[in-house]
């Protein structure tokens, strides 16, 4: 039996399991992947106060960790399989045992397999055969091509300019009037000659015979629609929450957990912090506050009990 499950091993989980570790409660964090979450992978962190420098991704993620584990925090990298929140005991199993608490913090950020599709008509159609969800992944396919980003946040910058490597020319499409990626990463992308923007425009659908060959867009303002000539379009408009495998929590049309400025969700004794939840920003030190919260309410929760 445990005071508090951490769920998530990101920046708001490990943040959570310090708080409470230091509280001296006794707390299991887990995590199936790297310390850090999806900062771990990030090459360099420039906006995390105390880091005046900046830092590694991947440091900051086992600077995290091993700051939860000073204060003995249990930590396993185990991946949840499932979850029973009702009742005063939580259930959690991972990796066929189970494990009971209290309390249970949610923070389980949103994981890179759940990317949000677009919508447009042909999308599942091509996809794999032009519409992808990872530059990373898929950019060497597409040398010296045409190829189009949909999306307007710091990731869509990141696909762009990974795919002006290898692509003729990349054309960034976003209906928003301005982009909501980072002026450093903006700056980048504009100093690019390969890449053009088109701001306003929303894409209709996606066309080819066996392969993506066009991308019918539409101009917001004026309705005006017309073809692109692209053999690649990367859909970037964000990730989906990891939280289908949540029974009985509120959450979203999107299925982020609705949360009270508490952290508090829907069940007593169930908390959320992080990515997962629903919210304006989703920054690493938003993540940390989150975490903070989220245990120092689950806290008040334990003592009350």
């Amino acid at each position: 039996m445990y005071d508090m499950i951490i769920l998530g091993g990101g920046p708001a989980g490990l943040t959570a399991a310090l708080y409470g570790g230091r509280a001296a409660y006794k707390v299991l964090l887990l995590e199936p992947g790297a310390f850090g979450g999806k900062i771990a992978s990030a090459a360099w962190v420039d906006n995390y106060p105390g880091f005046h420098k900046g830092i590694e991704g991947a440091e900051l993620g086992q600077l995290l960790a091993q700051h939860a584990e000073r204060f003995g925090v249990e930590a396993k990298k185990l991946k949840v399989e499932k979850i029973d929140l009702a009742g005063s005991v939580k259930k959690v199993i991972a990796s066929g045992k189970e494990y009971l608490a209290k309390t249970v913090i949610i923070a389980t950020g949103t994981p890179g397999t759940l990317p949000r599709a677009l919508g447009a008509e042909g999308e599942e159609e091509f996809m794999g055969r032009g519409v992808s969800y990872c530059a990373t992944c898929d950019a060497p396919f597409f040398k010296n091509k045409d190829v189009v980003v949909i999306g307007g946040g710091d990731e869509a910058m990141r696909e762009a300019l990974h795919l002006s490597r290898f692509a003729r020319k990349v054309t960034i499409v976003h209906r928003q009037k301005q982009f909501q990626a980072a002026p450093k990463l903006l700056q980048k992308a504009e100093a690019e000659p390969k890449i053009e923007f088109m701001l306003e425009t929303a894409v209709k659908k996606f066309e080819g015979q066996q392969l993506l060959e066009k991308v019918m867009i539409e101009d917001l303002k004026t309705k005006r629609q017309q073809e692109l000539e692209a053999q690649g379009a990367f859909i970037s408009v964000g990730r989906l929450p990891d939280t289908e495998f949540l029974e009985g929590l509120e959450k979203d049309e999107k299925g982020y957990i609705i949360t009270n400025e508490n952290m508090e969700t829907s069940i007593p004794g169930v908390f959320a912090a992080g990515d997962v939840r629903r919210k304006s920003l989703r920054q690493v030190v938003t993540a940390a506050a989150d975490g903070a919260i989220a245990a120092t309410m689950a806290i008040k929760y334990l003592e009350k009990l």
